[in-house]
């Protein structure tokens, strides 16, 4: 019995450890409109990924975390980019029972925290509450519209990749 969950735990690691690497890949060649008060992040859709697994909060946490380093953003945005991605993704989690409702948290964490670290670490001048319909409007189109779509073609093939 205890190899089998040790098996489980490496497969976890794994599925956290490919979720970063795609969700970097998917913002590294797209900064230029991944950043900023209107921003379009694609990697965001992965976001839904907790609905099909737990290693999805790791995983997506790290790639935020990873990418935003990589890119060189400021300390503020390292760091409180990062926790609106962990929120998102421990909410989506506790939503996974309710598949429509999972892309929500990730659209609200990130429509309330990355104005204030637009405002405070990039000195954007637009109000916070502009920033927030801007970046929530963002988000809306790369998690509630792509990210649905993939969590909808995921489900399809749900037992070949995931484990829960």
């Amino acid at each position: 019995m205890k190899m089998k969950n040790n098996d489980q735990k490496v497969t976890s690691m794994v599925q956290a450890a490919v979720i970063a690497a795609l969700y970097a890949a998917l913002t590294l060649p797209f900064a230029p409109i991944a950043y900023g008060p209107v921003q379009f992040r694609i990697s965001e859709a992965l976001t839904i990924l907790p609905y099909f697994t737990p290693a999805a909060i790791p995983g997506v946490t790290l790639g935020c975390l990873l990418s935003n380093i990589l890119l060189g953003s400021p300390l503020p945005d390292i760091v409180f980019g990062t926790i609106a991605t962990l929120v998102g993704a421990i909410f989506s989690y506790r939503l996974r029972k309710h598949k429509y409702l999972v892309c929500v948290p990730p659209i609200l964490s990130n429509a309330l925290i990355i104005p204030w670290v637009l405002k405070f670490a990039y000195q954007v001048p637009d109000l916070v509450p502009v920033m927030m319909v801007t970046v929530g409007l963002g988000e809306v189109l790369a998690v509630g519209v792509l990210g649905n779509i993939l969590l909808l073609a995921l489900e399809r093939c749900r037992g070949l990749l995931f484990q829960r």
